[in-house]
């Protein structure tokens, strides 16, 4: 059994996404694409299934990061915060803000160069759900977002989007329609059946 470095890491689990896009993102298929409107704002919702950062584990953590981007997003200037859950450790929370604001290198170190102003990590109560079909993540009071599967051709399975490079996505993206209310003073945006999707990531650095 090899050494675990203090800071390798490696993460996996769900990732979705809502923007106030029309479906289907066109900055989800590249950055240089003008998206829908003269701003896209969204998150991106993260719940590990497992984890480890150097000794600590990170199964079970919750995060979500929310953004708002021009409309071409390649060119910068995003504005960015990081919300983690509340009952992370110490340890916990120094890791996952280490992988989410792309201090430790990996996917987010990538989509780090776009952010122009990140904000305060906040640490609060988030509740996830994975009903399937159907995720939701929630920050009393500040957040709230669901998202649905669009269904297939067959009537039964799930539109999915293959094979397309995204350094924070896995290789199979669930298409979806999303709902998300965002009330945090700095973010403030309504978007109602917009752009969604979700998959199942591996991350590691």
């Amino acid at each position: 059994m090899g050494v675990v470095l203090p800071n390798a890491w490696q993460i996996s689990g769900l990732v979705f996404e809502n923007c106030n896009c029309n479906l289907l993102c066109p900055g989800h298929v590249s950055f240089k694409q003008p998206c829908t409107n003269e701003r896209c704002q969204g998150h991106w919702a993260i719940h590990a299934d497992t984890g480890q950062f150097g000794s600590v584990d990170l199964t079970g953590l919750n995060a979500v990061i929310v953004f708002d981007a021009p409309q071409r997003m390649y060119e910068g200037q995003w504005t960015q915060a990081c919300y983690i859950d509340e009952l992370a450790t110490a340890s916990q929370r120094t890791a996952l803000d280490s992988i989410l604001s792309g201090r430790a290198g990996g996917p987010w170190e990538i989509l780090g160069r776009f952010v122009e102003t990140r904000l305060d990590t906040a640490y609060v109560l988030i509740q996830f759900e994975d009903r399937g079909h159907e995720k939701r993540l929630t920050i009393p009071e500040l957040f709230d977002t669901r998202v649905r599967a669009i269904r297939g051709a067959d009537g039964t399975g799930d539109a999915v989007l293959e094979n397309l490079h995204n350094v924070i996505h896995g290789p199979s993206h669930v298409l979806a329609r999303g709902n998300t209310r965002c009330t945090t003073g700095t973010f403030d945006f309504l978007t109602t059946k917009s752009h969604a999707l979700y998959s199942r990531f591996a991350w590691s650095g």
